[in-house]
């Protein structure tokens, strides 16, 4: 992973500019007061890009501020993050996609260097790590519910990003076009994430600004409620990905409880040949049985899993990487 600090040179990508298509893909949900920031800020850093507002269902006047502004306006009549994610990736086509909130909190002067660095360093995708500009910026249940999800990931999969839920990232091509988003609402981060770490595709991280939302902007995010189906995605992930070692963790435990119902039964039995507890023994037994099948159904399952991460990666390389030339 290519990791980058956010007080690095200013980038010059102006023959990125001309020569790869850029789009700029804001999903939206009630953001009148930022969205007309967002299209301004974006055309500025990015002017040869092309900017899609994704609108969600939104109750104000988000499109046609973000149309006077300059971006193409499209809709999701699906509620839900993820489901507006997947329209995008599966509708617009350019060479390098810009992936960021409609909140005006990231910082477009940022874009630039991301997308030098995913095509210099040869990169499918570019984290920004957020660097909170105000003690609004970023709240401090957010903060500590990251850092504890980022951990989690990183015990579960073997590595993480320094900010997994970051809603600023550029993508290369190939990881659009071959990413199944399944997800359907703020879990589309971690899902992201997961994807790259399980086929080890190159990505970098940049660290940039993080700005507090502007003056009637209202967060659509909470604490506890979106931290435990971010959780919940992670588990649900892990089960698809690793089954192997899912299923034969529960295969352990349920041994083991099977191991420890048994013994004083196999003792009684031993010392004066009778087995008095015959509920018991039948648990026991029940356990057992359970828990092999729960090891063999992991190995079945990891067989299926390889299959389907096979036919990811072939769906990755059949789209053509950035060439810069």
């Amino acid at each position: 992973m290519v990791s980058e600090d956010v007080t690095a040179r200013p980038a010059t990508v102006a023959m990125t500019a001309s020569t790869l298509r850029v789009a700029v893909l804001v999903p939206c949900f009630n953001e009148e007061a930022a969205i007309g920031t967002v299209v301004a800020d974006f055309r500025k850093a990015l002017p040869q890009a092309q900017i899609f507002v994704y609108d969600n269902n939104s109750r104000d006047r988000t499109a046609e501020i973000a149309r006077a502004a300059g971006a193409e306006v499209r809709s999701e009549r699906r509620q839900g993050k993820g489901h507006v994610v997947r329209r995008m990736f599966a509708d617009v086509d350019a060479d390098i996609y810009v992936l960021v909130d409609g909140d005006a909190t990231y910082d477009a002067p940022s874009a630039p260097r991301m997308i030098e660095a995913l095509v210099n360093d040869h990169l499918d995708m570019v984290v920004g790590v957020r660097i909170d500009q105000s003690a609004a910026a970023y709240r401090r249940g957010h903060r500590t519910g990251n850092r504890m999800l980022t951990g989690f990931l990183s015990a579960v999969f073997g590595h993480a990003f320094r900010d997994m839920l970051s809603g600023y990232r550029v993508f290369s091509r190939r990881f659009v076009k071959s990413f199944p988003v399944l997800s359907d609402g703020f879990e589309i981060e971690t899902e992201l994430s997961v994807h790259a770490l399980e086929l080890a595709l190159p990505v970098g991280e940049i660290e940039t600004p993080y700005y507090a939302r502007p003056e009637g902007s209202v967060s659509k995010l909470n604490t506890w409620r979106d931290g435990f189906r971010i959780l919940g995605t992670i588990l649900r992930l892990y089960r698809s990905e690793k089954p192997l070692r899912f299923f034969t963790g529960i295969g352990v435990v349920l041994a083991l409880i099977s191991i420890v119902l048994a013994i004083p039964i196999i003792i009684t039995f031993i010392e004066e040949g009778v087995v008095p507890r015959l509920p018991t023994a039948v648990l026991s037994t029940g356990l057992m049985i359970v828990a092999m099948l729960s090891v063999s159904s992991g190995l079945v399952l990891d067989t299926v899993t390889r299959g389907r991460r096979e036919m990811k990666l072939l769906a990755y390389l059949s789209q053509p990487a950035i060439n810069k030339k």
